[in-house]
């Protein structure tokens, strides 16, 4: 006896193609290998689409990239308004975002490093340009807060910061385990509380 209620759902229309968890899998890709090694096709088989369906649902490789950004910023990136409190000290904050990235850059051992710091040095002209937005907007995060109660120090410490970041970042995807990951996001917050030690804040 045929099960009339299955042959009608296998007869129905294939589950439609969500944009959302497209994203999602899009953003492990890149992650995991960098932009300029993920081709569309690479993506297209991932997601179970056909070309036609991916530029319709993303326009291109790069505006899926775009989107894959914002993602990340919302859900993967080190949580800067968590960490950043203008109850707390400066320098015990900027030390918590060190240790948050050197503990996030390796969470996931597929997908190891920063994706917007990894993004910066993409060939692809204009990932890269998407992904330096990215970092120079939480760089402007990091210097308002400084500024806040140290505007002579802001600029330089942002850019040590940012570049410590990097640095963990780049460590991270050449292997190095959280361990010695935070041992040098300590050693740069040990610097920075001395940088500002003596003012106020």
């Amino acid at each position: 006896m045929s099960d009339t209620k299955n042959t009608s759902r296998s007869r129905g229309r294939p589950r439609r193609f969500d944009a959302d968890e497209g994203v999602a899998t899009a953003q492990q890709l890149f992650h995991a290998r960098g932009y300029d090694a993920v081709s569309v096709a690479d993506m297209t088989e991932a997601l179970g689409i056909n070309p036609p369906s991916f530029y319709a649902a993303f326009g291109s490789k790069a505006g899926l990239y775009a989107r894959v950004l914002d993602r990340y910023a919302a859900t993967g990136a080190v949580p800067l308004a968590d960490l950043l409190r203008p109850d707390q000290p400066v320098a015990e904050c900027l030390a918590a975002v060190l240790e948050a990235a050197a503990r996030q850059y390796v969470a996931d051992p597929v997908a190891t490093g920063c994706l917007v710091v990894e993004g910066t040095r993409c060939d692809d002209p204009g990932a890269r340009d998407a992904a330096c937005a990215a970092q120079a907007h939480a760089e402007a995060v990091i210097r308002a807060f400084i500024a806040a109660r140290h505007p002579e120090a802001a600029d330089r410490m942002t850019d040590f910061v940012s570049s410590t970041m990097s640095g963990l970042s780049a460590k991270a995807r050449n292997g190095l385990d959280a361990d010695r990951l935070l041992a040098i996001a300590r050693m740069a917050g040990r610097a920075v509380a001395q940088e500002l030690s003596g003012k106020a804040g």
